[in-house]
């Protein structure tokens, strides 16, 4: 029988199929890329040394001003960090990128390819090209490849362009439909590739909805494309009157790796883009890994400090003792299912002991 359906997968020239024994190319997720959040990786993964699907497209939504470029480009520099041979594909409907922007927020630049996008089909034919041009390498010649696109939701259509050159103001009602036919073709390229994808969009407020709701623009096409989708609120935070960041609220609003609606916290500062370590307080102590007592938190040892002195220094409080402990608490507060840790998750926890 394994000879006969090994002819049928040629028979049916068919680049995606093959034995699932084989392996799925773009459906297993066999690495996870990381954010440069702790609790960011265990939100999107069930692991602190996960983080996002390394084949799969995760979109991070919110509305204006919720720091979503920031965000990316947050992650855009932990995967650069990580290895010194990656490259970043940089989709840019904004206008809104610049060299100074990406170089403040220590990205590596000369890493880093932003093309600009005005329209659906220019981002879907671009990308394509992009991803045939990087399939067609070896695989053991591949480097480590990361696409954002920022946002969906600013990208025009070419029918939309055309009527708006010849002074109709009509809306393009096919948008939603280009949109889906866009990722039904490049999540699986992604898969096959093995190439990660951070798409941000906008949410709006749902009208007649009895409870306050929030949606994500862009038809039904990349909920369904996602593996994971992200809706980002966010507080300012400040050093005395000098606003330095912002706290950022994620909510997991789907996933195929963890559990949906579960919420972390994390630290966006204006300087250090991403912190490694906030939200592992919050996490420590709602499992009794570290203890409130009064105004100060009891540590295993039987010390205590205030929760802003373990913010402040937590390479400190989170030795890797506790970071194993957190890692076990988080695959029960997080996962789902029978979830394999992968190989690559076991290296990053070794990368960071």
């Amino acid at each position: 029988m394994s000879n006969f359906l090994k002819d049928i997968i040629k028979e049916t020239g068919n680049e995606y199929a093959g034995l699932v024994s084989d392996g799925v190319d773009s459906a297993d997720v066999t690495s996870f890329i990381d954010t440069g959040s702790y609790s960011f990786n265990a939100l999107l993964s069930g692991s602190i040394y996960g983080g996002m699907p390394g084949n799969k497209i995760t979109a991070i939504a919110g509305e204006a001003a919720t720091g979503k470029t920031f965000f990316a480009l947050g992650i855009v520099k932990a995967f650069l960090d990580k290895d010194k041979d990656a490259g970043v594909i940089y989709f840019e409907s904004e206008s809104a990128i610049s060299k100074s922007m990406i170089e403040s927020r220590g990205v590596d630049s000369s890493r880093m390819v932003v093309v600009p996008v005005s329209t659906v089909q220019e981002f879907r034919s671009q990308s394509i090209k992009i991803l045939d041009k990087y399939i067609e390498q070896p695989e053991d010649k591949r480097k480590p490849l990361l696409f954002v696109l920022d946002s969906l939701g600013m990208l025009s259509t070419t029918k939309e362009m055309e009527d708006t050159a010849a002074g109709k103001e009509t809306r393009d009602m096919t948008r939603s439909q280009i949109v889906k036919s866009t990722f039904r073709v490049l999540t699986l390229k992604l898969g096959k590739a093995a190439v990660p994808m951070i798409m941000t969009n906008h949410t709006y407020d749902v009208i007649g909805s009895m409870f306050p709701q929030k949606e994500m623009g862009g038809g039904s096409g990349l909920k369904y494309a996602a593996s994971s989708i992200v809706y980002l609120g966010k507080r300012k935070e400040k050093d005395g009157t000098e606003i330095i960041g912002n706290i950022i609220h994620c909510k997991n609003y789907k996933s195929r790796l963890t559990k949906e609606n579960k919420v972390v916290d994390v630290r966006l500062t204006y300087d250090k883009g991403l912190d490694r370590y906030y939200g592992l307080l919050d996490l420590a102590l709602k499992h009794n890994i570290f203890k409130s007592v009064s105004t100060r938190v009891e540590l295993p040892d039987g010390s205590k400090t205030f929760g802003k002195t373990i913010n402040n220094n937590p390479e400190k409080y989170f030795t890797p003792e506790i970071l194993k402990q957190l890692d076990d608490v988080c695959s029960k507060e997080f996962k789902y299912g029978d979830v394999i840790d992968t190989q690559d998750t076991e290296d990053s926890q070794d990368d960071q002991s």
